[in-house]
């Protein structure tokens, strides 16, 4: 016995177990729980998703991302899978309250009484504190402050805005993105005139209007490039102020990428006014979001190499030293 001991790896004491021994993965039964739990849950709120899914098909230039947002939530858990397996979870009773207020919520914004709010928007936070409710009832307090980031993006990005809420902002970038648009056409040799939103473009003589539309505003585009930049930012960036900065020229970056569109459909206006409307005006729009994405991600690439960490530096040129110590 005693040299079967001695063959033994001992560890000694105060040794740090290594994170990987002390995962444990969910079993076959646990995942086909968790799938159940995700039907029953979709059920229960399937006005809000129902609709949701129905607005992000009809109109896909303006709330297509949003069809997304879940699978890049579910991949921002998955970056920190071995944190909440590292123990097993806990019950939280606390989510309990949590999850019944966001169900009350949830009937009264959908179903009345006449005087609640009934808004999508209000349906759509009500089913994010119903969620984080069932993922503290189930998981506890550790895990759903590890989830918390993924589930406030869904939250905030996973579904269409109301004109009301865009309205006071969609004004102001209708107006910038028609004179951005009418400069870009006077520069290429374009004869065109702007009164106010509207955009008159001169083929032959003929005038043809461009009507900078809530559609063209670019706010729609904003909240996509927003939810794009964070994205990206929480993968791709390890400082706060590198990420708060991506972030924030989603802003410009939209702005600028919407006067090129409205720019594009004055262009080809001249061809063809239909060019101008309909399914074509959308596919302008899901064109322009190609460079953008380039865009984006060269600011990303400035911001990570704006300024260089000292002490990778000092890793790296230690490395060289030794390297040619070797070789000499």
């Amino acid at each position: 016995m005693s040299a079967i001991n001695d063959a033994e790896p001992r560890i000694p004491p105060g040794t740090a177990i290594p994170r990987a021994s002390v995962v444990a993965y969910p079993s076959p039964q646990i995942a086909i729980a968790l799938v159940v739990l995700v039907i029953a849950f979709v059920s229960v709120f399937w006005v809000f998703f129902s609709t949701q899914f129905s607005w992000a098909l009809s109109e896909p230039a303006d709330w297509g991302h949003t069809l997304f947002i879940p699978a890049i939530s579910c991949y921002f858990a998955y970056l920190r899978k071995d944190e909440l397996l590292a123990s097993p979870a806990k019950a939280c009773w606390f989510g309990a309250p949590v999850l019944v207020v966001g169900l009350a919520a949830y009937v009264a914004t959908t179903f009345g009484p006449g005087w609640f709010v009934l808004h999508h928007n209000a349906r759509g936070l009500s089913v994010g504190i119903a969620l984080i409710g069932l993922v503290l009832l189930i998981l506890g307090s550790r895990a759903t402050k590890i989830l918390l980031f993924p589930l406030l993006y869904w939250i905030a990005f996973g579904q269409s805005v109301s004109e009301r809420l865009l309205q006071r902002v969609t004004e102001s970038l209708q107006d910038w993105s028609a004179v951005g648009a009418h400069g870009l056409l006077a520069i290429s040799g374009v004869d065109v005139e702007r009164s106010g939103n509207v955009l008159t473009v001169f083929s032959g003589g003929a005038p043809h209007q461009l009507n900078v539309a809530e559609a063209c505003s670019g706010m729609r585009m904003l909240v996509a490039f927003l939810a794009l930049g964070v994205a990206i930012a929480y993968t791709g960036l390890p400082k706060l102020w590198q990420r708060v900065a991506l972030v924030a020229s989603g802003i410009p970056v939209a702005i600028g990428v919407n006067v090129l569109r409205v720019y594009t459909l004055g262009i080809l206006s001249l061809f063809n006014s239909n060019f101008a409307a309909g399914d074509f005006h959308s596919f302008v729009g899901l064109i322009w979001l190609v460079p953008a994405l380039l865009l984006y991600l060269g600011i990303m690439w400035f911001l990570r190499n704006l300024f260089v960490d000292e002490s990778v530096s000092a890793k790296r040129g230690a490395g060289k030293v030794q390297g040619g110590a070797h070789a000499s």
